[in-house]
C-alpha cells in the first residue's frame, strides 16, 4: 500500500484459481480464505476490514484465544493501524474480538456455556424462520436453498469442511430472506460468525456432514410444499442434533469450562 489512505499496491498476478462467494459476500479463491487473501481493495476500508476479519474468524484464519499483534494484522489487510483499530472495535461489539487494556485484542473465546446459550436462540430463530418460510417463501429462494444444498452435497463428498460452512450459510440465508421477517435477519447476522466457528466444530465429526445434508434437505422439502409446522420441527431438530455434535467436539478438545 502506498502512502495514500486507501490506495493499495498492486500483486503479481499468480496461477489463476477458481473463484467463488463466501457466506460473508467476499469473493475468493477455490481453497478458501487464507492470511494471504486478506489484501483490502480501495473501497470503504473501514467496513471491508470488519467484513474480512469477521470471515477470518469465523473460518478459523484466526483460532480462538489467538494474540491480534496489530502491527502483523495490519500489515496482512495492507491498511494503517487506526483503521484496524476502528474495526477491532466493531468486532468486540460483536462479541468476536476481546481487548484488554495493556494486553491488546485477542480473538474471543466461545465457551460451551456461551455455546449453549446460542444455540438455544437459533432454535428459536431458524424454527420460527423455517415456519415463515413455508408459508412467505418464493420460487428464487427455493432455488437458492437447493443450490446450496447442491453445494453441500458436493463438500461432503470432497471432505471440504470450509465450503460445507459456506453452503449452510448460503441455504439460511436463503431460508431468512425467504420468511419475510427483517428482524429475524438481522438478529441472525449478528450471531452469524459464532454460529459459523460452532458449525465449523460441529462438522468436526466425519460422520456429521452427512447427517447435516438429511437435516437440511428435510428443511428443505418442508418448506417446498408450504408445510410450516413441519418446517419448524425439522430446523428446531438439525440444530438440537448440531449442539449434540458440537458439544461432543468441546469434550474431545477439552473447550468445556
Amino acid at each position: 500500500m502506498d502512502g495514500r489512505r486507501g490506495k493499495i499496491a498492486s500483486k503479481p498476478a499468480g496461477p489463476r484459481r477458481s473463484r467463488q462467494i463466501d457466506a460473508g459476500g467476499l469473493e475468493r479463491g477455490g481453497d478458501g480464505l487464507t492470511r494471504a487473501d486478506l489484501q483490502i481493495q480501495p473501497k470503504t476500508i473501514q467496513q471491508q476490514t470488519v467484513e474480512r476479519l469477521r470471515s477470518a474468524i469465523s473460518e478459523g484464519v484466526f483460532q480462538p484465544g489467538e494474540r491480534l499483534v496489530e502491527v502483523e494484522v495490519a500489515g496482512l489487510l495492507g491498511i494503517s493501524r487506526p483503521s484496524l483499530r476502528e474495526a477491532l472495535r466493531s468486532l468486540e461489539s460483536e462479541r468476536l474480538v476481546t481487548i484488554v487494556p495493556n494486553r491488546g485484542p485477542h480473538v474471543s473465546v466461545v465457551t460451551w456455556a456461551e455455546a449453549g446459550q446460542i444455540y438455544h436462540v437459533r432454535k428459536l430463530l431458524e424454527g420460527e424462520a423455517a415456519a415463515l418460510a413455508a408459508e412467505h417463501v418464493e420460487a428464487h429462494h427455493l432455488e437458492q436453498m437447493r443450490c446450496a444444498l447442491e453445494d453441500f452435497r458436493a463438500a461432503v463428498t470432497v471432505g471440504d469442511r470450509r465450503s460445507l460452512i459456506v453452503a449452510t450459510t448460503a441455504f439460511y440465508r436463503a431460508v431468512v430472506d425467504g420468511c419475510g421477517n427483517r428482524i429475524i435477519a438481522e438478529m441472525q447476522a449478528h450471531l452469524y460468525a459464532r454460529i459459523s466457528f460452532l458449525r465449523d466444530r460441529s462438522m468436526s465429526n466425519p460422520a456429521r456432514p452427512r447427517e447435516s445434508l438429511k437435516e437440511m434437505t428435510a428443511i428443505y422439502e418442508a418448506i417446498k410444499r408450504r408445510d410450516a409446522e413441519a418446517a419448524r420441527l425439522a430446523a428446531v431438530r438439525h440444530v438440537d442434533l448440531a449442539c449434540s455434535a458440537a458439544l461432543a467436539a468441546y469434550k474431545e478438545s477439552d473447550g468445556e469450562t
